[in-house]
């Protein structure tokens, strides 16, 4: 079970449309939604307890800082496997789903955007099966 859930696009909307589907799952209470990707490697970077099983929803196209970079960092900088990664993204390209593979530490997901409710009970099912 996620303890944390981060949100991270650099449009609003999306965190909002997403924090709803969290809502409906009862999981709102753990959400933490960034618009800039930045603060949110520093929230994961700096918390108390760094390894406790989070999901990150996390957008590849962002100006300050791509999806891709923001994996790096989480590479480099050698952040627990328990946080487990979808990339929400509208793009479709095959290029940035190799790159994706290269962080499949990391990246449980390769999702085009708009997430569906459904897709994340699917997901979540799994996740907590595992």
């Amino acid at each position: 079970m996620y303890k944390e859930i981060y949100l991270v696009d650099d449009e609003d909307l999306v965190n909002t449309v997403n924090t709803i589907h969290f809502r409906k799952l009862g999981l709102e209470d753990r959400i933490k939604s960034f618009t800039n990707p930045e603060l949110a490697l520093d929230d994961l970077r700096y918390r108390e307890n760094p390894n406790i099983k989070t999901l990150i929803l996390l957008d590849i196209n962002m100006p300050e800082m791509s999806g891709f970079e923001f994996l790096e960092f989480m590479d480099l900088e050698s952040f627990p496997d328990t946080n487990e990664v979808l990339l929400v993204t509208s793009s479709e390209s095959d290029a940035d789903r190799e790159e994706a593979d290269k962080y499949k530490k990391y990246v449980k997901e390769f999702i085009t955007k708009p997430l569906r409710i459904e897709h994340l009970e699917e997901y979540l099912q799994g996740s907590f099966n595992a």
